[in-house]
């Protein structure tokens, strides 16, 4: 009878703890594994804050970088009032003047993305059919660039400016882009251009180099500052601005959208830009920071 008992003596000591010989128990822990545990778990907690608080940080930073560029750059929800008459006048354009929807590109003739966005603009024109112009102003961001954009303007003033821009594209930018070879930008080179398409070389050369052609230049220099344009490719489609050489897809979707606004404004396309874009359209620079005007 004694074997029962003792099993069950021994099955409760195995549940509820250890029994002395006096009865008494006594817990699993004891008093230095239970201040381990919490030194443990203070190591560990500490750890965790680090990380935390390292995160925190580096959250705050990229926050701090992101106000920061979106001080910088131009509202995307904003239609931006961008003058251009006085390029058509002076032949910087590309489409019709009754074209509904006017896309501006700023450009500098020595740059890669500027180049890649020319054929787009001129498939965006032809496809539209005399719906879109484009409209060109002239941002010099690289200096060596500055001989063709004076070529660009004495071409204007014999009515060829389109034909000089393309053939500088192939002739100028493409070869130099190619070798790296300076003269390709030069102003012998751009001589030889003018005068392969049927420019008089003697009235280009004076045209090129005339103070009209150097504020020209500087003109569409300042007409862009006042919308901190300072790289290129920038484009506004009716007001409404595009950074960088996009797809075409990206101008159409654009593109498709102005024409419905405009198609329901009741102007005539002639007068549209004018009177809408640039008469009611914003005249300088806002962040995408700050709220659109109401």
């Amino acid at each position: 009878m004694k074997t029962p008992i003792l099993c069950a003596v021994l099955l409760v000591a195995c549940a509820s703890g250890s029994t002395t010989s006096t009865g008494s128990t006594t817990p699993t822990g004891t008093g230095g594994d239970v201040e381990a545990r919490l030194a443990k778990l203070e190591a560990t907690n500490a750890r965790y804050a680090e990380a935390l608080e390292y995160l925190n940080a580096a959250y705050a930073e990229s926050r701090r970088q992101k106000d920061e560029e979106d001080a910088r750059q131009i509202a995307d929800d904003g239609v931006f009032g961008v003058p251009v008459a006085d390029d058509v006048a002076a032949g910087q354009v590309d489409g019709p003047p009754t074209a509904t929807v006017t896309i501006v590109k700023a450009f500098d003739f020595a740059c890669p993305y500027c180049y890649r966005a020319a054929a787009t603009m001129d498939a965006l024109v032809a496809d539209h059919h005399g719906e879109v112009r484009v409209v060109y102003k002239n941002l010099v961001v690289h200096p060596n660039a500055m001989p063709a954009h004076l070529g660009s303007c004495a071409a204007a003033k014999q009515g060829k400016y389109l034909k000089f821009k393309d053939a500088f594209w192939a002739k100028g930018f493409s070869p130099y882009a190619e070798t790296r070879d300076a003269a390709k930008l030069g102003e012998a080179n751009i001589l030889a251009i003018a005068k392969e398409i049927g420019l008089d070389p003697v009235k280009f050369g004076v045209d090129m180099r005339s103070e009209q052609c150097q504020q020209r230049i500087a003109a569409d220099i300042a007409d862009l500052q006042k919308f901190h344009v300072d790289s290129t490719p920038m484009f506004f489609v009716n007001g409404t601005p595009i950074s960088g050489a996009m797809p075409k897809d990206v101008f159409e979707q654009l593109i498709d959208a102005k024409l419905v606004i405009a198609k329901t404004s009741g102007v005539a396309p002639a007068a549209y830009y004018e009177a809408e874009i640039v008469g009611k359209g914003e005249r300088a620079f806002r962040s995408k920071k700050t709220p659109k005007p109401r």
